[in-house]
């Protein structure tokens, strides 16, 4: 099992559950190191070569993959470049699917998608169809020595490109847990349901900042200044003892709140996902 890369609480109202994060995908690319041609040493940056104990020109490094330790077969640009598929220079779109049957999981890296002079054309009706019809589109496309499979999707009169994981590189999620077989009351499903729409706000992203980002700033900024800076309080996290009885006091708090304007009963249309 892989090892987890955060351990820590999701707190649900006055619940709180101890969670752990895994990895859910990781990449599996062939690597390629820099090789000294004529000893074939592996070099260290600034492309020094141990064996030969001296910097190297570059018109002496060539590619490498090491299949034992300290084993390479050596390949020529020429070579990877013959091989290269049409991906390459071009994205061939395969099929157009329903956004929503794609799990989020597969998605990596995310780009903009801007259309040269000359395709503002086909670029706009491309969007046009793809966010009318609700469909994105699957391609493959080649970049820094390895192919990608991705997704484009219409955003509001653009589009974005988002690099995805093969299936290969996706973990099963019962590599770490399966709570299936955790029996819940009826009651309780509908209490932890009442809870959620209480919460409930239509999704805005500029609501939302990198809090330890501007406290690591703040930090920096008092210790130039030489001065000391206030450490806020941990949160108190309520132990999971009777799950009913905590979902309970989370409603009862979250009643004395003013009412969300999600929550009246004529709500406007929900706005599509860009």
């Amino acid at each position: 099992m892989a090892a987890s890369a955060w351990k820590g609480f999701i707190n649900f109202g006055l619940v709180s559950i101890p969670v752990r994060l895994y990895p859910a995908a990781r990449k599996q690319p062939i690597r390629l190191h820099q090789i000294h041609a004529k000893c074939r040493t592996r070099l260290r940056r600034p492309l020094y070569c141990p064996t030969c104990e001296r910097i190297v020109d570059r018109s002496e490094v060539v590619k490498g993959y090491e299949y034992e330790k300290n084993q390479y077969v050596l390949v020529e640009p020429d070579e990877v470049r013959k091989i290269a598929p049409p991906s390459s220079r071009s994205m061939e779109i395969l099929e157009f699917v329903d956004l929503k049957e794609v799990d989020p999981l597969y998605f990596d890296s995310s780009y903009f998608v801007a259309p040269e002079e000359s395709g503002q054309k086909p670029y706009r009706l491309l969007q046009q169809g793809m966010e009318e019809t609700g469909r994105a589109a699957i391609a493959k496309v080649a970049m820094h020595e390895r192919e990608y499979l991705v997704i484009l999707r219409p955003r509001p009169k653009s589009l974005a490109l988002h690099t995805m994981y093969f299936e290969n590189e996706i973990r099963f999620a019962s590599e770490y847990n399966d709570s299936s077989s955790t029996k819940l009351k009826a009651q309780e499903i509908n209490l932890a349901k009442q809870l959620i729409e209480s919460l409930e706000a239509p999704f805005d992203p500029a609501k939302y900042r990198d809090e330890y980002q501007k406290r690591l700033g703040e930090l920096l900024k008092a210790k130039q200044e030489g001065k000391e800076i206030a450490t806020e309080a941990k949160p108190r996290l309520a132990p999971v003892v009777d799950m009913m009885e905590a979902l309970k006091k989370s409603l009862a708090a979250r009643s004395k709140k003013p009412v969300r304007a999600a929550k009246l009963k004529t709500r406007p249309a929900q706005r599509r996902a860009s």
